[in-house]
């Protein structure tokens, strides 16, 4: 793999091949999408590399109080040998970047392969293809987050514990000095907390830009123009707090903040600036003059950062690792936004020039990102779009089931008892005929009682094994949470019963593959995904007066998702997967069937702030479906519309209470209005049981179950690449 590097000691700049690192426990193995160049921190130390032996010692002082010391210990000879070794070698670069989990260690549970996450430390989050990051330097990016965006994760984090360590309060006044990438982060924080900010930067360009994000007013620090914004919105009293973060080595800073702070203001020190104190001005307004480490509570520590003990909540509220996922919450709803503090994206491989440029000052920027070689360019596809491969189905798997001996009912069993199985499923099995609810399997005894009660099952048990063990039971439906569906799916199809398993089928492709894997083993492929939208008789009909195609069509599909109540499992990301990932297949499935083919391509946009998702498939013909899958809509508004468009034709879906097909100057309006919606639940069941029953082919081919699963599987990718992604049968 590439990484950037540098020599200390001849100040050379390289783009490096280096091993790959292993996975250790207790981390995860990162490929890095986008990283992020401190324009500040790490242009001082390139800087510094370029320096004289005399320019880096004046530099690095502390440095060179370690060599004097080393030289008492071990003599000259030992001590130069030491110091040389150490400045003539590379050292890496970077410590903020977003990337993919490739490898999971042992120890880790929070995230798993294909998650995107945040990293920060200037060892574990550099500027390399790969890279080991123990547990508590990383964060999961929230699914509305852009990979780009999230590469802000560590310098947002640095801003954020500067700002909780000024402890601003709600209308106060702040100044902060320099709007650098951590100044203007800075005051876009303090801006959201309800802090009116003052910037002080010689940079216009600057200054305007954080005046844009929200800063009251900004100006050159040696101009009256700062004091004389600080006199009116503090009616001349001085501002509640200082941020000091500017770099060099003038002592301005310093001054300013005693001359603008009230008495018993507090100054923060977050950049590396001169801290030459004047005296008689902070003693006389007794000015409280805090340091900001870092990320945060944890930095520095081993114990946290590489062995991954955290620090208990009550006693420490803002860790490093709390404070990187509340900065990259921040951003996804939109109270910081950082997307116009990116100057340039650079690719990688043009790592050297791009700090070339930036050392010499022929680049001037406030943030620069580095894309990786799997990134594509954000401003349209490319030729290297990336490729998602959809399983193949096992060929040996048998078509249909032996026949039934007449006039013996389908026995039935449920692993899981919630509120879907309860309210959706159950209510339509219980009273149909051929149909024997046998068993129900919960993990705990009273959900399982309760199911038998109230809907006449003959056993209920914990006991999932003596259930799949049972060879009276037909067929088993899958209605747990979301994680556990395609392990429980596997396990009933090596037991050689029919499944019918509640959407998703699989969070990840290898549970998709190890799905299929127990399809072939077994050679059981009677598999049912309850993907009911495709029966709902209001749908069915209008498919049929809407008639064939003759050329592509264009089909918009809005789901009125509305926000989730807190508290909902559904928000357990990290466990149960994305929301889109748990519902997103119904929306795929009903345009796929309607389109009569499955996709060929996936493409995902999601807007800063929220849940939003915008989802385009492409389909062989050259037809398209949008799924647009809001969150932030009004909740009177109908949860799903629908409209296809083809041949001069038109068909709405509205909320599966009307239905309408507009052919030239013809309209058909569905003659049925139902009191309840029916999505097609009890359609499928009963195509389901008579599949099991007469031993017929499953309602939705399995084909059909691995290329849905596979394109809402693949919006993950086509959202951490910003390029669609190819979905291509596996050879």
């Amino acid at each position: 793999m590439k990484q950037v590097v540098q020599n200390y000691k001849s100040g050379e700049l390289a783009l490096l091949d280096v091993p790959v690192p292993g996975c250790k426990p207790g981390g995860v193995l990162v490929r890095t999408a986008y990283s992020l160049i401190s324009t500040g921190t790490e242009l001082m130390k390139v800087s510094e590399a370029g320096m004289s032996m005399l320019g880096k010692a004046r530099s690095r002082p502390d440095q060179v109080a370690k060599v004097v010391q080393s030289v008492a210990t071990n003599g000259v000879p030992a001590t130069y040998r030491k110091v040389m070794g150490k400045l003539d070698s590379y050292t890496p670069l970077g410590y903020s970047l977003c990337g993919v989990v490739e490898q999971v260690g042992d120890g880790i549970d929070d995230v798993k392969a294909g998650d995107l996450v945040a990293c920060a430390g200037n060892e574990h989050a550099l500027h390399a293809e790969l890279n080991w990051v123990p547990k508590n330097l990383y964060a999961p990016v929230p699914d509305s987050l852009a990979p780009r965006h999230a590469a802000f994760g560590t310098v947002g984090s640095i801003a954020l514990q500067g700002v909780r360590q000024g402890e601003s309060r709600l209308g106060e006044v702040a100044l902060v000095v320099g709007l650098g990438l951590i100044g203007q982060l800075v005051a876009q924080l303090l801006t959201a907390s309800g802090v009116r900010v003052v910037g002080a930067d010689p940079d216009p360009a600057r200054c305007e830009l954080a005046e844009r994000l929200g800063a009251a007013a900004c100006g050159d620090p040696s101009s009256p123009a700062v004091e004389s914004a600080v006199a009116e919105l503090t009616d001349g009293h001085g501002v509640d707090q200082v941020y000091l973060a500017a770099g060099g080595g003038s002592n301005q800073p310093v001054e300013l903040a005693a001359r603008l702070c009230r008495d018993r203001g507090r100054v923060v020190d977050i950049g590396k600036c001169r801290l030459d104190l004047p005296w008689n001005a902070y003693y006389e307004k007794e000015l409280d003059v805090r340091f900001s480490r870092s990320y945060g509570p944890g930095r520095y520590d081993p114990a946290y950062e590489i062995e991954g003990r955290d620090y208990p909540i009550g006693y420490v509220r803002w860790t490093e690792r709390r404070n990187l996922a509340c900065f990259l919450d921040l951003v996804a709803r939109g109270r910081v936004d950082v997307e116009p503090l990116i100057t340039r994206t650079a690719d990688f491989d043009d790592a050297v020039e791009t700090y070339r440029r930036l050392k010499d000052g022929e680049l001037k920027a406030v943030a620069v990102l580095f894309r990786y070689p799997e990134q594509v360019a954000e401003d349209g596809p490319s030729a290297h779009a990336p490729v998602m491969s959809v399983p193949a189905v096992p060929g040996g798997a048998r078509a249909s089931a032996p026949v039934r001996a007449a006039r013996t009912p389908v026995r039935l069993a449920f692993v899981g008892a919630g509120n879907y199985a309860t309210s959706m499923l159950l209510p339509h099995l219980a009273q149909r005929d051929g149909v024997e609810l046998s068993t129900v399997v919960t993990t705990t005894a009273l959900s399982a009682a309760n199911a038998q009660r109230k809907f006449g099952f003959r056993e209920a048990t914990t006991d999932l094994d003596a259930v799949l063990g049972d060879a009276s039971v037909d067929a088993v439906f899958v209605v747990t949470r979301h994680s556990s569906h395609a392990e429980l799916t596997r396990k009933a199809l090596l037991a050689g019963k029919a499944v019918f398993v509640e959407k998703p089928l699989a969070l990840t492709q290898e549970e998709l593959a190890g799905v299929l894997d127990a399809v072939e083993e077994s050679g059981n492929d009677r598999l049912q995904v309850g993907f009911n939208r495709r029966f709902a008789p209001l749908l069915q009909e209008a498919g049929k007066r809407f008639g064939a195609r003759t050329g592509p069509a264009s089909l918009r599909y809005l789901v009125n998702a509305g926000r989730l109540d807190h508290g909902s499992w559904y928000l357990q990301q990290g466990t149960e997967g994305s929301r889109f990932a748990g519902e997103g297949g119904h929306f795929v499935d009903t345009a796929s069937w309607l389109l009569g083919a499955d996709p060929v391509s996936v493409y995902a946009l999601a807007p800063s702030g929220n849940e939003d998702l915008q989802v385009v498939l492409g389909y062989p013909d050259g037809s398209t479906a949008t799924i647009s899958y809001v969150t932030t809509g009004a909740a009177g508004f109908p949860k799903e519309t629908l409209d296809l468009v083809a041949d001069g034709k038109v068909l709405r879906l509205d909320d599966f209470v009307r239905s309408s097909v507009y052919d030239g100057r013809k309209r058909w309006v569905s003659s049925r209005l139902p009191k309840a919606r029916d999505k097609g639940q009890s359609a499928e069941l009963a195509a389901f049981v008579r599949a099991v029953r007469t031993g017929g082919p499953m309602p939705v081919p399995l084909r059909s179950l691995v290329a849905t699963t596979t394109a809402t599987l693949a919006v993950r990718a086509a959202l951490a690449g910003g390029a669609p992604v190819t979905l291509a049968e596996a050879r």
